[in-house]
C-alpha cells in the first residue's frame, strides 16, 4: 500500500485525494474489458447497424467527430428529463447531459412551454433588433456582471470573437493558452490540444504543438497552475501577446482545479503585461453556481465566453465582457456578424433558462454532486483504488490517479485502461458517462438522489470485480 500527498486547490472546488492507495491488477483490468467490450455488442446491435448506415453519409457516421468510438457509438432515439432511450430500446441514464448543454434537463417543460410560444406568435429568425434579444442580454449582463454582450451560435464562434476582440482592443496579435486545452475549432486555438508527449519538450517548459491542418499564428504554451512560466513568458513577449485564454476550471481534461490563488495570480500578471485575461466559461458558465465560475472564484475577467448551459439545449453562446474590450464591436475595429445570433426562438430559451437557474435550483443540483462524490469517496477507500474524486457545481469526476491532477502532463499520466473499463461498464448497465475518458458527470435539474445512485452502485459493482 503507497502513501500519497495532496496540493491546496481554490476552495471553490472540491477535491478529495485518500492518504493511501493498492494498485490494481493490469491484466484483470484487460480481462474485464474485454469481457465488457462483449457485453456491448450483444446489447447493441440495432446501434450497429444504424452505424453501418450512417457511415455511407456522415464521415464516422456521426455528426461530430468526439462522437465516434470503436466499433460504434450508442445511436439514441430520444431523451427527456434525466434519461435516453436508445435505438435498442434500453433506457438509459444520461450524465453527460451535453457536456452541460442541458443543465435544466432534457425536453424541460419551461423551456419548452417558451420556445413553443415564439415558434407560435413571436418568429423563429428577423434578423433584425428585437425586444427579446435586448431582454435576454440585459438579464445576462446582470446574471454574468459584465458591460456588454453579444451573442453566437457555438462555443467556436465564441472564443473566436473574444480572441479578435482582444487583438482589436490591444493591437497585439499573438495569444496564450494553456498546454491540453481545448476551446473549439477555431485554428489558434488548436494548437496543443491533446499534444503527443514526445512532440512537447519538458513539462515546466512546454513547446507549442502545431497540428498539420491549421494556419494558427504565434501562440504562446503554458502548463496550467504554473505562474512563473506564465510570468517568464509575458516578462519576454507582452509586446505581442493580445491575451490569455484559460477555462479558469479546466474541464476538457476531466476536472482540474486552480491552486489556491492562482487564478488571482493570473489576473495580476495580465494586468501588469497589459495582456487581456479571458475565461472560456463554455463548459462551466451555470454548471459553476448562478453567476459561473468567474464569481466563484472572485477573479473577473475582461472577457469571457459562454455556451452549453445558457441555452436550454438550444444552439447559443455568447462573448461578453468588459466596455473596452467590447466597444470594438462598436466602433467597427473587430466586426461581428451572424445570421442566426439572437434569434427569437433561442431567445425565449436563454430567458426561460435565467427564470429557472436560480440559486436554490443550483445549490439542490449541487448538493446531490456532493451527496454522491461522498459515496464515490466511500468506495474507493473501501477497495484502496487509486483513484480521486473532483467536483465544481454541479459536475464531478472519478480520477483514475491516486494523486492530484494540476495540469495536461498530470492527465496523460491517469490510468486510461481503467477509466476506459469505467466508462464502459456504466454503458453496459444503463448509465451514460461521457465518451472520452476526460469528461465529467453532469447533476441536472432533472436528476434525482435515486438515479445518481445507479452510477454509485455500478461503480461500487466494478470495484468489487476489480478486487475479486
Amino acid at each position: 500500500m503507497s502513501k500519497i500527498s495532496s496540493v491546496n486547490h481554490d476552495s471553490a472546488g472540491r477535491r478529495r485525494v485518500p492518504t493511501r492507495y493498492t494498485p490494481i491488477n493490469e491484466s484483470r483490468v484487460k480481462k474485464l474489458t474485454a469481457e465488457e467490450w462483449k457485453r456491448f455488442r450483444s446489447q447493441t446491435a440495432a446501434s450497429g447497424e444504424h452505424n453501418k448506415r450512417s457511415s455511407k453519409v456522415l464521415p464516422l457516421g456521426v455528426t461530430s467527430s468526439f462522437q465516434h468510438w470503436d466499433p460504434y457509438p450508442l445511436t439514441i432515439a430520444s431523451a427527456k428529463g434525466a434519461y435516453f432511450k436508445d435505438v435498442d430500446g434500453r433506457k438509459l441514464l444520461d450524465l453527460s447531459m451535453g457536456f452541460g448543454a442541458m443543465l435544466v434537463g432534457h425536453l424541460n417543460k419551461h423551456v419548452m412551454r417558451a420556445v413553443k410560444k415564439a415558434m407560435r406568435s413571436t418568429g423563429t429568425l428577423f434578423v433584425t433588433p428585437s425586444p427579446i434579444a435586448t431582454e435576454a442580454a440585459e438579464r445576462f449582463q446582470k446574471r454574468f456582471d459584465v458591460d456588454m454582450i453579444r451573442f453566437t451560435n457555438s462555443g467556436t464562434e465564441s472564443t473566436m470573437y473574444a480572441i479578435r476582440a482582444a487583438r482589436a482592443a490591444t493591437g497585439k496579435k499573438a495569444i496564450i493558452k494553456v498546454e491540453g486545452g481545448y476551446h473549439g475549432g477555431y485554428d489558434p486555438l488548436q494548437v496543443s490540444v491533446k499534444a503527443p508527449l514526445d512532440k512537447i519538450g519538458p513539462a515546466k517548459t512546454p513547446k507549442p504543438y502545431y497540428p498539420p491542418e491549421v494556419e494558427a499564428g504565434e501562440v504562446f504554451v503554458v502548463p496550467y497552475n504554473d505562474l512563473e512560466r506564465l510570468e517568464e513568458i509575458l516578462k519576454k513577449d507582452s509586446k505581442k501577446i493580445a491575451c490569455f485564454m484559460v477555462e479558469p476550471i479546466i474541464e476538457n481534461l476531466s476536472i482540474i482545479l486552480p491552486d489556491e490563488g492562482y487564478l488571482k495570480g493570473v489576473r495580476a500578471l495580465c494586468d501588469k503585461y497589459k495582456v487581456a485575461l479571458i475565461f472560456d466559461e463554455v463548459k462551466s458558465g451555470l454548471t459553476a453556481g448562478v453567476a459561473g465560475a468567474a464569481k466563484r472564484v472572485g477573479v473577473k475577467p475582461d472577457l469571457i465566453t459562454l455556451a452549453k448551459s445558457i441555452g436550454g439545449g438550444l444552439p447559443l453562446a455568447a462573448f461578453a465582457g468588459k466596455k473596452e474590450f467590447m466597444q470594438t464591436v462598436v466602433d467597427g475595429r473587430m466586426p461581428h456578424f451572424g445570421t442566426y445570433n439572437g434569434n427569437p426562438m433561442v431567445m425565449a430559451a436563454a430567458i426561460a433558462v435565467d427564470e429557472i437557474a436560480t440559486v436554490e435550483a443550483l445549490a439542490a443540483a449541487e448538493k446531490i454532486n456532493n451527496d454522491t462524490l461522498d459515496m464515490m469517496d466511500a468506495i474507493i477507500d473501501e477497495y484502496s483504488l487509486p483513484a480521486h474524486t473532483v467536483g465544481f457545481g454541479v459536475k464531478g469526476a472519478v480520477i483514475w490517479s491516486p494523486t492530484p491532477v494540476r495540469n495536461y502532463r498530470d492527465f496523460k499520466a491517469t490510468d486510461f485502461g481503467i477509466a476506459e473499463l469505467s466508462w464502459l461498464w456504466g454503458i453496459n448497465r444503463g448509465i451514460i458517462t461521457p465518451p472520452g475518458l476526460d469528461e465529467q458527470w453532469l447533476v441536472s435539474f432533472a436528476h434525482t438522489q435515486k438515479d445518481m445512485n445507479k452510477m454509485v452502485e455500478s461503480f461500487r459493482e466494478m470495484a468489487k470485480a476489480l478486487r475479486a
